[in-house]
């Protein structure tokens, strides 16, 4: 393992606190009993408490201290004076422990009393304290300097996102995106369950992935000796249950779909499904629009939201749009009657591109999605889907060319896909036919035909509505997010690429004269080198922190090592 100069050091500190018989990583039950949230609501003069979080800061001067403690909540200053802590003759805890032996970033618990200082702040005289973990990585804690400059700020995505652990540490905003996530995702549990909606889990390994068009993620069971798929959505189990006699499922689904990622997308999000029986699209319209007003107050105290440079309100009721006269209202074309011949020649003067393997419907959703998706800001129902686009849908009562289907655009993106369910099963059999079809054409993204369900469907599913909503959208709106990465906690990331290590020429020869023996006392290998104590000094930590070579401490003095 390659560590940096200071790991190395705080490995050395670690290494002390057990010669002085102190356990850095206790088991023991801490007895915490407040939190800086706690201290700060209910703050009391001379209030005994105790509280554990991580060390932030620290100014040491003499015997007399003043840090910052952070726990889940917040942050605290505490005050550590030499003699409150150490009242007898031995002085170690303060001397040795407090002031040498702990670390940015170490986690402590402390026993102490409330007081204010002379400027008011609320703060905690350390009576006693408790080593409970020590770090052995520095943290990346922002610097700003004299004129307000911030250095060292722990904001590049990339980092933030493979280290969300320390980006939680260092950015206490990041925290209360995922906080407000919880109060939304709440919010609506409580309006379904409220109403007697049952939630309930389905399968993620499916042997067929149904419910959508999207690619899928193939594995391989090995006891069964079968192959299966990572669920792209959970819709025709939670049908299945309809059709038991529930009258109201939903879940909470973890979906994947082998697709593209963008700031949008990512391989694997969660979508909240409901499906409601003896009801239809026009009243699942009503009922996405009251509830997205509850989650918009619940979490962010008005049904109004800024998003980016818009302000997006959630107040019902919301425009209900027809697809094909969105379509004919932003590109001029009238696509109703269109075969596909006639829909690859709009495609073409609009300047979207296409392929063999699309059909009418994925010619149709092209469009939309290019030239009309952008413009819907405000919640928006675009309705009225052709059939060719809506395989599990029912027939559209008024034009059998059409389906009940609507999805919900915000902020030029759709948030929610519902329908007034197919519950034919003779019609649902041909439409799965039709998708066979186009997937024998080379979509990719066509459904399979799922036998089981058709199965179930001629048992008889009563007359049902159901919705999806994508929760990581949902969050990214009510959080003023742009990107998905910054509402997923583990966001799917690239393998982790290896920098090319550039070294300068003193470094170089260090690192020769070390390569030709892989290891040499730090000693003998300065003098080898000639370098003056300036140069050496520069020299051995550019190395380290390049990880090239390590340096370590043996009983016959300061090794260094080609890593």
């Amino acid at each position: 393992m390659q560590l940096s100069e200071q790991e190395i050091i705080r490995r050395e500190k670690l290494g002390k606190l057990r010669d002085l018989n102190i356990d850095p990583y206790p088991a023991a039950l801490y007895p915490v009993d407040h939190t800086t949230k706690k201290v700060k609501n209910n703050f009391e003069i001379d209030k005994k408490v105790v509280l554990a979080g991580r060390l932030m800061s620290r100014r040491i001067q003499g015997k007399a201290s003043f840090a910052e403690l952070q726990d889940s909540e917040g942050r605290i200053q505490l005050y550590f004076n030499r003699d409150e802590i150490c009242p007898g003759e031995d002085k170690i805890l303060y001397n040795e422990i407090y002031k040498k032996l702990l670390d940015i970033g170490d986690i402590i618990g402390v026993e102490g009393v409330l007081f204010k200082t002379q400027v008011g702040e609320m703060t905690v005289m350390v009576k006693n304290f408790t080593v409970l973990n020590k770090s052995l990585r520095p943290l990346p804690l922002p610097k700003v300097d004299a004129q307000g400059h911030v250095f060292d700020d722990f904001s590049d995505p990339e980092l933030r996102y493979r280290q969300r652990y320390v980006d939680l540490i260092v950015n206490p905003h990041v925290k209360e995106t995922f906080i407000k996530r919880t109060k939304i995702t709440t919010s609506i549990r409580d309006f379904f369950n409220n109403r007697g909606y049952l939630e309930v889990e389905t399968p993620i390994l499916q042997s067929i992935p149904g419910g959508a068009a999207a690619r899928p993620f193939v594995t391989h069971h090995n006891a069964l000796n079968i192959p299966l798929y990572l669920r792209i959505a959970n819709e025709l189990y939670l049908k299945r249950l309809i059709v038991g006699g529930f009258d109201g499922v939903y879940e909470f689904a973890k979906d994947f779909r082998n697709e593209g990622m963008d700031k949008t997308h990512n391989p694997e999000f969660t979508v909240m499904e409901l499906y409601v029986s003896y009801k239809d699209y026009h009243w699942m319209m009503e009922m996405t629009e009251e509830l997205l007003e509850k989650v918009a107050v619940e979490s962010n105290g008005s049904s109004k939201v800024t998003v980016g440079e818009n302000e997006i309100d959630f107040k019902a009721p919301y425009p209900r749009v027809p697809i094909l006269q969105a379509i004919k209202d932003h590109t001029g074309f009238d696509v109703a009657d269109m075969d596909e011949v006639g829909l690859r020649e709009v495609c073409q003067k609009l300047n979207i591109p296409t392929d063999e393997s699309m059909g009418v419907g994925k010619l149709i959703d092209e469009i939309f999605g290019e030239k009309c998706e952008a413009y819907y800001i405000q919640p928006t129902f675009i309705t009225d889907y052709p059939k060719e686009m809506s395989p599990l849908t029912k027939e559209h009562r008024d034009n059998p060319k059409l389906t009940e289907r609507f999805e919900l655009m915000v902020n030029g993106k759709e948030l929610a896909n519902a329908y007034s369910e197919l519950n034919d099963p003779i019609d649902q059999r041909a439409r799965f036919e039709d998708q066979l079809k186009l997937s024998e054409k080379g979509d990719d993204e066509a459904m399979f035909i799922d036998q089981d369900f058709l199965r179930a469907l001629e048992y008889g599913m009563p007359p049902t509505s159901g919705i999806g909503i994508g929760i990581d959208r949902l969050v990214m709106l009510m959080t003023n997010n742009s990107s998905i990465q910054e509402v997923l906690f583990f966001p799917q990331m690239r393998p982790e690429k290896k920098t090319e290590v550039v070294l300068n020429e003193e470094e170089k020869l260090v690192f020769e004269l070390l390569k030709a023996e892989q290891k040499m006392l730090l000693d003998t290998l300065k003098e080898k080198s000639g370098l003056s104590n300036k140069k050496w000094d520069k020299t051995i930590k550019g190395l380290t922190k390049h990880k090239v070579v390590k340096v370590e401490k043996t009983d016959d003095g300061l090794y260094c090592e080609v890593v």
